[in-house]
């Protein structure tokens, strides 16, 4: 019986493992757009753009979140429920304040005259790349949504920590991810 009990701790659950999955994938993706971008800027014709400021900014934005979706977490571990919903309204926010601050940083890369179409250099890459992660940040806050609507509902008591785990994980992810992306591209531009 004792036997049984320890395979079962060593087992990975199975919400956990979709996800390390689709985290593998995922960094599988931005692997190869940042290496494209490494062999394209070694080409001839290739032009470097200039990092919009705002794009600092919200990095500190995203690492904040980071931090409040983890004493989310652990407010809800400690069954801190009002705690635990402020933090996650707050890592909401935050993720809501960085999409648009990508927003605004894209709008700057165009009126700089960084365009999509006909661009021989990091602005597509910069469109791509960090458009890509602002979908995936949007994805996070969609989780949040959903997970913000079952902390407040009255109908729902559910103290299984694993969907916050997954959430946890998976903003912490995104969150080490444009911080990748950003150190990358500030050191490449």
């Amino acid at each position: 019986m004792t036997e049984a009990v320890s395979t079962q701790r060593k087992k990975i659950h199975p919400h956990k493992f979709t996800l390390w999955i689709g985290i593998g994938s995922i960094i599988m993706m931005f692997a190869g757009l940042t290496s494209a971008y490494i062999v394209k800027g070694s080409m001839a014709g290739f032009t470097t753009v200039q990092m919009p400021q705002i794009f600092y900014y919200s990095t500190a934005v995203m690492l904040i979140s980071s931090f409040t979706m983890q004493w989310a977490l652990k407010s809800f571990k400690e069954r801190g429920m009002q705690q635990y919903r402020r933090l996650l309204t707050v890592t909401m926010i935050l993720g809501l304040a960085f999409i648009c601050m990508q927003l605004i940083g894209f709008s700057q890369l165009w009126e700089a005259g960084t365009k999509m179409k006909g661009s021989t250099g990091a602005g597509q890459f910069l469109y791509v790349i960090f458009g890509l992660h602002a979908v995936h940040v949007l994805g996070g806050i969609i989780a949040l949504i959903v997970m913000f609507i079952k902390a407040f509902s009255a109908r729902i008591r559910n103290y299984n920590s694993i969907p916050v785990e997954v959430m946890s994980t998976y903003w912490h992810f995104v969150d080490l991810l444009w911080v990748y992306l950003f150190v990358f591209f500030l050191f490449k531009l």
